[in-house]
């Protein structure tokens, strides 16, 4: 089964930037769209940022748009989420999911994604 293991959260002040590595294993990443989602405790997961597997197509979520940039390096089997302009709203746990899709089709519905790591803390604040 498909392994995935954010890393790269931190703390940080308003204004500052980050980058999330979403990090696969025992798979090949070629054929799975990745998402980045977010929760704060008591509201539900919320989809930031997805890229397709082929020809990586991206969505963004209105909240990051302009400010967060998903890329993917399958020769490293890697994906990033690159956030700029950290507020104290983007304050979250950040996961990366996988959706087998070798058809390309950008799924952007949290159901379709099967597989998910453990999530990574940024917090934003002064």
């Amino acid at each position: 089964q498909l392994q995935l293991a954010e890393s790269g959260g931190g703390l940080l002040q308003p204004g500052g930037s980050l980058r999330l590595s979403c990090a696969a294993s025992r798979y090949t990443l070629d054929y799975y769209n990745i998402g980045w989602f977010r929760q704060v405790p008591g509201k539900e997961l919320e989809g930031v940022s997805y890229i397709s597997c082929t020809e990586c197509k991206t969505n963004y979520a209105d909240s990051v748009k302009g400010r967060f940039t998903i890329s993917r390096d399958n020769a490293k089997n890697t994906a990033y989420l690159q956030m700029y302009s950290l507020q104290p709203e983007d304050t979250a746990v950040y996961y990366c999911a996988a959706d087998f899709q070798p058809a390309g089709v950008l799924h952007t519905d949290i159901d379709d994604y099967d597989y998910w790591g453990h999530g990574t803390q940024v917090t934003v604040s002064s």
